[in-house]
């Protein structure tokens, strides 16, 4: 739970990425001036400098819902964003007799919107500004190891607690080129978020697993909530009384795109690792994400075989089923591809040309042999680490297990002042646990949970025993399984919620197994813990120095560098454009067609009647691209993608949303690593197909209005 720096710097990796091609990059609003020349050559018709404002359109319109990106369409606070990313609040709201997942949901008035899952929030930007100077501020060369890494995070809490003074704001610093950098994320923080639209399933997500990660595709991405606040304006959680949110700016519709058109995106990528050095990227493509594809394909299977026959638990895992079959294919394609273009020959050779470099002058030879040492050394220490971890965090499969770990762990933060507690455990965390811990009673079933848990122990358990919690294994094989989940009372929401305002002696006096078994795991947690900030710290003392040597090295060459993603507001640009390699034709648009030749009324492929009906009838209205003949449904465009750009507004030249991305290719997921303008593609949901499933299919005739759509 605690938030690392290790996370923060793993997101930077080498922290930077040339533009070595016309279309990569995910650049910095604040560099939009930077990029000026470049982004009207491709088309753009706005000033540039906008771009760098976060206090107007267009970039004050975008929003990040904490894992994907939206962005608001009505002065009434509705957000638009893609139907897999509030797929949660579909399921959590869905019940055997109220089955959204499949029927989908349409409010028919504001007053039948209803509350997202537990835990849901709007994050509306406001600033990203550079705090390097406070961030470093006591840490010297000779701070190193846990010191460094408990001095960094200090001031990095301290600078959130002071951003967070100001009502109903989030607030984070994240570590950019390498940790060289930081940067503070303001937000407004929406905490009463409610589901308004989503498409059935046979929409939303026509194609399923099948169609994940592949071209040609056609489905209907997309969904949408609304953001509400307090009348007087402040963000409160969900009460009747309280308002539409009216935001500073929306986007308005654009009219849509065609082959070769402009396109920009805005939104929230999550991570990249375009620089991780050599031996890094062999460690995860030969071992780390062999283990993370193995172990979701089969978590998967358990899933399916656990809630086969039953309605309500197949209901209630449906989002974690998801979530699991759509990073398990994207690692099949990271693997896939990094064979395909040879990927860790690319990076050795990248990487030896910047030490050659870096070395070659006598004035920092000495410094940079060092700084290379000591970066291939901790590295290497955390390569281990990171397969004993992945083991480690299977334990957390069990719901009630990882609340139980919570709640002790909260009670034991809470005898120290809040700025010295563990990310996660302050009071400003307070909330969003309590939300985790209610989200619970709807997505956990005994039978399940325990069959998923079993099988989480069959992997653990190939763990050395040097590495294993050797006092869980005890207090597991005391307990029991058939007691663990008998005579537990965490089950209930009530208790579980409870737990967060009892002390460290109430829990420990406590009888619940599930209590027992966490109690007993926390001390070697903890040791494991300090260990990892200690490499955390000597990880970012080694980093920090390489990276800002590499940017002297990017500079010698003329390039221009944007930082690896890392969760934070960012900008990309590229074109509408089909793709052509080993003789394979890809059309840079699907159609309505395709539709009705992939529907057989089956699951993934079971298209609504009425929109088969209506695409026979060639019933496209004022939707119909003239360039087609017909209705547009996907496109393909080169933007530079990760994953938490889900549901990214993709914006014409002028601004006008005409599009959300929803998803790339699977030969062309290794540019996380590496972009390859030939293989980078990216696929969006068009503006055209959305609005004509809200008015000929579903209805939402309201929701187009307040979009100012004319009839």
């Amino acid at each position: 739970m605690r938030a690392s720096i290790t996370l923060l710097l793993a997101a930077s990796a080498l922290g930077l990425a040339a533009s070595a091609a016309a279309d990569e990059g995910m650049w910095l609003p604040s560099q939009a001036p930077e990029i000026a020349k470049q982004l009207k050559a491709a088309g753009l018709k706005l000033d540039p400098n906008a771009l760098a404002n976060l206090q107007t359109a267009p970039m004050n319109a975008i929003a990040s819902l904490g894992g994907c990106s939206a962005s608001f369409v009505s002065t009434q606070g509705l957000l638009v964003s893609n139907h897999h990313c509030v797929y949660g609040s579909i399921q959590y709201n869905a019940k055997p007799e109220k089955d959204y997942l499949t029927n989908g949901f349409l409010a028919a008035a504001m007053t039948d919107e209803l509350p997202a899952a537990p835990g849901s929030r709007i994050f509306v930007i406001e600033d990203l500004r550079d705090v390097t100077t406070d961030v470093m501020n006591g840490i010297t060369e000779t701070t190193v190891g846990k010191a460094r890494f408990d001095g960094i995070e200090a001031n990095q809490k301290g600078l959130i607690a002071a951003c967070e003074k100001q009502p109903s704001r989030r607030c984070d610093v994240r570590a950019y080129y390498g940790g060289s950098t930081f940067y503070l994320q303001q937000m407004l923080e929406i905490q009463d978020v409610r589901l308004v639209y989503a498409p059935g399933r046979g929409i939303g997500n026509f194609g399923g697993e099948v169609d994940n990660w592949q071209w040609p595709r056609h489905t209907g991405d997309f969904g949408f909530y609304r953001a509400y606040v307090a009348p007087d304006g402040s963000a409160k959680p969900f009460a009747k009384e309280n308002v539409p949110y009216k935001p500073k700016s929306y986007l308005k519709l654009g009219k849509g795109v065609a082959e070769g058109d402009f396109v920009m995106l805005a939104g929230f990528p999550g991570l990249t690792e375009r620089y991780r050095t050599a031996s890094e990227t062999k460690h995860y493509y030969t071992e780390f994400y062999p283990l993370q594809q193995r172990l979701l394909a089969e978590y998967a299977e358990q899933i399916n075989a656990a809630t086969a026959g039953d309605k309500d638990a197949t209901i209630k895992y449906a989002n974690a089923l998801r979530g699991a079959d759509n990073f398990k294919k994207k690692l099949v394609g990271q693997l896939t591809g990094a064979d395909a273009i040879s990927l860790v020959d690319k990076k050795t050779a990248q990487e030896k040309a910047f030490r050659d470099w870096a070395i070659a002058d006598a004035s920092r030879q000495d410094r940079m042999t060092q700084t290379i040492a000591a970066l291939d050394a901790v590295t290497t220490e955390a390569n281990t680490a990171r397969l004993t971890a992945t083991r480690l965090g299977l334990l957390a499969r069990a719901q009630l297990l990882a609340s139980a770990r919570t709640a002790y762990r909260w009670s034991l933060e809470q005898q120290k002042p809040d700025a010295e507690r563990e990310p996660g455990f302050q009071d400003r965390d307070r909330k969003l646990v309590t939300e985790r811990f209610t989200a619970v009673e709807r997505r956990f079933d005994p039978r399940v949970d325990r069959r998923l848990f079993e099988a989480a122990l069959v992997e653990y358990r190939q763990l050395p025993a040097a590495e294993r919690n050797k006092a869980f294994d005890s207090a597991i094989e005391k307990i029991g399984m058939d007691r663990l989940y008998a005579d537990t009372k965490l089950g209930d929401t009530a208790t579980r919620v409870a737990l967060l305002d009892k002390s460290s002696k109430e829990i420990e006096a406590s009888n619940d197994p599930f209590l027992k078994l966490g109690i007993a795991m926390y001390a070697e947690e903890k040791a494991r813990e300090d260990r990892n900030k200690d490499r955390d710290g000597r990880m970012h003392a080694a980093r920090s120095a390489y990276v800002a040597a590499y940017r002297e090295y990017a500079k010698a060459n003329g390039k221009a560098l944007f930082p690896d993603a890392n969760g934070s507001l960012r900008l990309t640009y590229g074109h509408v454009k089909s793709r052509s390699r080993d003789g394979v034709k890809w059309n840079a648009f699907t159609t309505a067609e395709g539709i009705v030749e992939k529907a057989t009324g089956r699951d993934p492929f079971d298209a609504p009647a009425k929109e088969l009906t209506l695409i026979r009838a060639k019933d496209y209205g004022k939707y119909k691209f003239p360039a087609l003949g017909t209705l547009p449904v996907n496109f393909l465009s080169t933007v530079d993608i990760t994953g938490g750009n889900s549901g990214s507004a993709v914006l014409d030249a002028n601004g006008h949303l005409v599009g959300l991305a929803f998803d790339g290719t699977l030969d062309g997921v290794i540019s996380d690593w590496w972009f390859d303008p030939t293989i980078n593609r990216t696929i969006n949901v068009d503006v055209r197909y959305m609005r004509w499933v809200m008015d000929k299919v579903d209805g939402a005739q309201r929701l187009l209005d307040e979009m100012e759509v004319a009839k």
